[in-house]
């Protein structure tokens, strides 16, 4: 409930910073909802990853070999840390995403596993290490 009423308060105050001429707060509202779905949405989450760590090697690529006159460190530093920097922020961005995808998929099989074991009958066999059958 507190999710639903400040996400109302953002639509609010961005109804009245339209009237002065600034978006701001749509911007801030369409990053927060297309986070929410990347988070949420398994597939959504996989293909983002691809494409960030497609862009990464691209860069990765393209910084070490036809751009390295351009991204010389001793001609222009600003455009050399610039680029590596973006590149090192691709990559923490898809490992994050990737821990995240594996913890959520770790989830999920615990919770299966536990909805499977409740559905199993619970009766005692003669073979199972608990039986008092023979006592």
């Amino acid at each position: 409930m507190n999710r639903n009423r400040l996400l109302q308060r953002v639509a609010e105050s961005s109804l009245v910073s339209e009237s002065r001429g600034e978006k701001p707060l749509r911007t801030t509202l369409f990053v927060i909802h297309a986070t929410r779905g990347l988070i949420r949405d398994p597939n959504a989450r996989r293909k983002t990853m691809f494409i960030v760590v497609l862009i990464a090697l691209v860069l990765l690529f393209s910084g070490s070999t036809f751009l390295e006159s351009a991204l010389n460190p001793h001609e222009h530093p600003i455009w050399f840390i610039l680029f590596w920097l973006i590149c090192a922020w691709l990559a923490l961005t898809a490992l994050l995403l990737a821990v995240f995808d594996m913890l959520m998929v770790r989830a999920a099989a615990r919770k299966a596993e536990r909805i499977l074991r409740s559905q199993l009958p619970q009766t005692e066999t003669p073979d199972s290490p608990r039986s008092t059958i023979d006592e």
